[in-house]
Parts: structure tokens; sequence; C-alpha cells
């Protein structure tokens, strides 16, 4: 290692996951390499209209693309994949290194948005290392989590070894028997961890989170206590909840019909990689399903989450083709919701209740456990890793602190962590630990077309028309600055007590006086009759002031377009004719 080397300082960037859930993504960087651990996705807030993705704002990423070595994925989530087919059509990433679950689901995004050449997919084992660039060595421990093939990392660095823990909870007694790599964590603790960088999720939650298997035998009361159909909906990725939801059916004589692209694309890849185990004549198309004894069907649904779109979502609204809900179905929510989603699944649930189904949910079920840590797992991997400097992540503000205040018990002083946002720029060295700047981080919102970023301008519009409605104002405006017409004007979506004409006569007394007023300031005359008008810097004094005269009116801000038509105006041309020319401003 040169001087240089040594001099130099580890920045780590996360650009998503901080002060919110998801959209998690983190940069690496040391001296003119850089590293990127996942790219997540998030879901849009009820005021993102139209929004279906939110993705971190990758401004940085693409000012240093040169930069870029490569990218770790550590597992298979959407908060930590789901990003990645978008930043391909940006910049590329010459290497990706990931688990095999992970990287055959991503296989198919990149495929099917056209950027599997912007990369190279590569699979890794557990604790096995891997050279990216110069500067980084990554060695993936093995972890448990909600999904399987779940990962933690060591980053072995000029500077020291920093250990990024992925999403992560210790369950001693896995569904699918891979265990987590404490020792590997351990053998790390007693060499030497420059840096700990720790999942936050659930660091206000005491004690350990409960292993995935104690969902089992509360699942399988559930099923033997149903008499007719049984809906189940969960995760799509959470493989192993699906794996037990499968073995369930089998035991108590049940077909399963898939329902929802993402648990049948999950499905077909855990099963072809051994991660879920269960014979093909298990499964059945549901138009067949539909002809069974109810006693004997288990239908396996997305839509956990009350997502629009989703098929349990289509059910409640009977929106579906093939399925609707009758008295005697049971349906379960094997999932908890997400934050911002509560609303969306309680009605859902609710429409489920309506139409005569048997709704099983809620924490007190026992049908779902986490997949992140609680306090004393936090603890443990405090424990294990015995880091000189400590960097809480993925998590809300709240969820920093505390974590911030657990490893403070666990002995690490508050001068040797720092609690960060998204485009923080932390300076790590040997012997400090500092914010040292900021880079663009805000969002970038992808809609349902998925061509597009949705601009900032664009959502403001939709949330006035979602708000207060439209208000358009068409005007004809003549060479002598005066109205030709009385304008025509049409309400959408604006509620108000003000009667036509009254508005017509406002709208008319406002651009009147507009028009008298500043006319000069708009106009040149050239003499000989003729005048040249900036009728842009007309229309757009003319919106200002009805956009204040409609904020008056309806104590409101409704969206206004204005259309402003102008007169034919003489053009001179070279052989001494004239010719007639249209001009129409509108915005």
């Amino acid at each position: 290692m040169s001087q240089n080397d040594q001099n130099s300082a580890l920045k780590i960037i996360p650009l998503g996951g901080l002060h919110e859930i998801g959209k998690n993504t983190c940069v690496f960087e040391y001296a003119d390499e850089i590293v990127l651990l996942d790219a997540g996705l998030a879901f849009p807030t009820d005021g993102m209209h139209g929004v279906n993705i939110v993705l971190p704002d990758t401004t940085y990423l693409r000012e240093n693309r040169q930069k870029i070595k490569g990218m770790i994925v550590t597992h298979g989530h959407e908060d930590h994949i789901g990003g990645i087919p978008f930043h391909l059509k940006q910049f590329d990433i010459p290497v990706m290194y990931g688990p095999r679950l992970a990287m055959a689901l991503l296989e198919d995004k990149l495929e099917e948005a056209g950027v599997a050449d912007r990369t190279e997919l590569r699979t890794v084992r557990p604790r096995e290392m891997v050279r990216i660039g110069k500067y980084f060595l990554v060695e993936y421990i093995r972890n448990t989590h909600s999904i399987a093939d779940s990962f933690s990392v060591a980053i072995h660095t000029p500077l020291g070894v920093v250990i990024h823990t992925g999403d992560f909870k210790f369950d001693h007694t896995p569904v699918d028997g891979e265990y987590f790599d404490i020792q590997r964590l351990a053998e790390h603790g007693e060499k030497g961890v420059l840096c700990l960088i720790s999942d936050s999720t659930n660091s206000e939650v005491p004690g350990h989170t409960p292993s995935e298997r104690s969902v089992f035998p509360n699942l399988d009361r559930h099923f033997s206590q149903a008499k007719g159909r049984l809906i189940v909906t969960t995760f799509a990725s959470s493989v192993h909840r699906v794996n037990m939801i499968l073995e369930l059916a089998k035991k108590h004589g049940r077909v399963v019909s898939v329902l929802g692209r993402s648990m049948l694309n999950v499905i077909a890849h855990a099963r072809k990689l051994g991660y879920i185990k269960c014979e093909d004549d298990l499964f059945v198309p549901l138009n067949m399903a539909n002809k069974m004894p109810d006693e004997n069907v288990l239908i396996l649904s997305t839509g956990s989450q009350g997502e629009p779109m989703a098929a349990m979502t289509r059910i409640a609204n009977r929106e579906h083709k093939q399925i609707q809900i009758r008295k005697g179905d049971t349906v379960i929510f094997s999932a908890n919701p997400i934050p911002g989603n509560t609303i969306a699944v309680v009605n859902t649930i609710d429409k489920l209740m309506m139409q005569g189904a048997n709704v099983i949910y809620g924490r007190d079920k026992g049908i779902h456990v986490s997949g992140h840590g609680a306090q004393e797992d936090q603890k443990l991997m405090l424990a294990l890793t015995r880091p000189k400097f400590f960097l809480p992540v993925h998590g809300e503000h709240r969820m920093l602190v505390k974590h911030a205040e657990t490893a403070q018990s666990m002995g690490i002083p508050a001068e040797n962590m720092v609690i960060i946002d998204n485009g923080d720029v932390v300076e790590l060295t040997q012997d400090s630990i500092r914010v040292a700047g900021k880079v663009p981080s805000g969002i970038e919102l992808v809609d349902s077309s998925r061509s597009g970023v949705v601009h900032q301008r664009v959502l403001k519009e939709r949330q006035q028309l979602a708000e207060d409605g439209v208000v358009t104002i068409a005007a004809t405006i003549g060479w002598n600055g005066e109205l030709v017409s009385v304008p025509a004007i049409h309400l959408r979506g604006v509620v108000t007590s003000v009667e036509k004409s009254r508005l017509e006569r406002s709208v008319v007394q406002t651009l009147e006086t507009v028009l008298s007023d500043r006319w000069k300031e708009v106009t040149h005359n050239f003499g000989d009759g003729e005048i040249d008008v900036d009728w842009t810097k007309l229309q757009a004094t003319l919106e200002a002031e009805l956009r204040r005269q409609l904020r008056r009116e309806f104590q409101r801000s409704p969206l206004l377009v204005f259309l402003m038509q102008t007169p034919i105006k003489p053009v001179s041309v070279s052989n001494g004719t004239r010719r007639l020319e249209a001009e129409k401003v509108a915005s």
C-alpha cells in the first residue's frame, strides 16, 4: 500500500435508505474508484399521484460514471435491487456480484428492461472473496433474513475492514437450513473491524426477532380451521414463508393456484435453485381450481400491501376476472403493512370482510415475523464485530438514533459514530469518522409507463389537480391591446360557490386592467402603424395576475391553463409582398 493510499479517506455516501424505509443504495469511494452496494426502490406516498416507483437521485453517479468499478448485491428484495434496471439506462456498471437467487431475479429484470448488455452478472457463494477494482476486496458472509440467499459483506479496503450487515436477523432455526455465519463475523471482530454499517429497521423493538420457523405452527392452526377455500397473501420475495405455505398446503390436502406475476417468478427461480422443494402436481391453474371442492384449494396471491394492481386488491375490488370472494373463504394476510401502506391494507381487509370472507390478520395472530433484527440482535452483531467506528443505516431518523444509543451501551464512544442523511459524505480514516460534505440526494419518480422520470413540476401539477382542480381560460387579444370577445372559462374538479357569470366578470376585469396598465411595456411601435408585441411576456403577466385572482376567488390554488389567441400578424417578405401568419401562444 502506497503512502498516498494510507493518506486517502474512504468515502461512504448513502443515496437512499436513510431517514426512510426503502431504496437502499450506498456508494463506497476510495481514490478514483467507486463501488456500489445495492440499488433499491421505494413505493410512492399518497401525494405522488400516478407514480409507481421512487428511486434515489443518481446525479452523483452520472457525474462520476468513469469511476464506477462494480456493484455488491446483498440479497434479492426490491428495496435493494429494484432500481438497478433504471440506473443502467443512465450509466454502465462493469460487473455485479451477488447471491444466486438475487442474480436470477435481477437477470429477468435486466432482460425485460433491455439493459442486460450494460453489465455482467456473477454469482457468489458463502465466504467467497471477489476483487472489485484495485482497492476493494469483498467477502460474502451468509446471514439470515426473510428472503433466501442473503448476505452481509466484509469489504477489505486499504484502511481496514468495513462490515456492512445488509438486512439481517439472527435466525438460529432457518427454514432452509442455511445458518448465519456467526463464526466468520467473530473472526473479523477478533482481527479488527474498522467500521460497522448496520441495519437499523427494528432498533426500537426490544428483545430478539423470532425465528421465521415460529410462524409455522400458527399458520398450521389457521389452515386446519379453514372449512372453505384458503386465500393467502404474503410478500412474493419471502421465499421461506412461501415455502412453509406450500408445505402446509400439501399437509392439509390442498392444491395451490398462484396469482401474481412476481409470485410466479420468485417461486419458479426458488424451485430451480432448490430453496423451495415441492412436487409439480401441487400446482394447478386457477380455472381448474375453481372446479374443485373448496376445502381442497389454496390460492397464493400477491397484494399483502394493498398495491392497486395486485391480485388481492383486485379481488377485494371485485375486479378480478377469475375469482370472487364467497362466504366460507378464509383470507390470511401473512405480512404486516410497511410504513405508508396501512390505509390501503385495512381498506382491502374491509372490502374482503364485506363480501363474506373470514380475514385473519394482525400482529397478535403470530402469522408474520420481521426479517430484521431487534435490539438484542443488533447488540449481538456489535459484540461479534467489535468495530472501532459505527454507522447506523436503513431506517427512519428515530431508528438511527436508537441504534446509536444501543451501540453506545455496547461501549462505542459517541464521537466514533455519526447519524447521517441521504447524500451525506462520510469520510472514514484509520483514526476518525466525520461528515465531510453532501452530494445531490433527492428522488426520481417513475410512472406506470416506466419510460421516463416524473419531474417535480409535473408532480406539483398533479397534486394541484387532485386537491384543487383545474381552471381553463381562453382569451383572444387584439392589436389594440383589448379583449376581442368574452373569455371562455371551464372548471374541472373545482369546488366553488362563485356563480359563473360573476367569475366571468371578474376574469374580464382582471384581463382588462392588466392590458390597460401593461400594454405599453410589451409593445414597440415602428411607425407606419406597425407594432411589435412581446406576446410571451404578456402571457406570463396575465397568467400571474389570473392566478392571484383565482386564489382570492376560491381560497384555493387550482391549476390554471391559460390559452391566449393573438391576432393575425402582417409580416414583410423580401419581394415586397405581404403574407399572413397566425400566432398562438398557449401554456
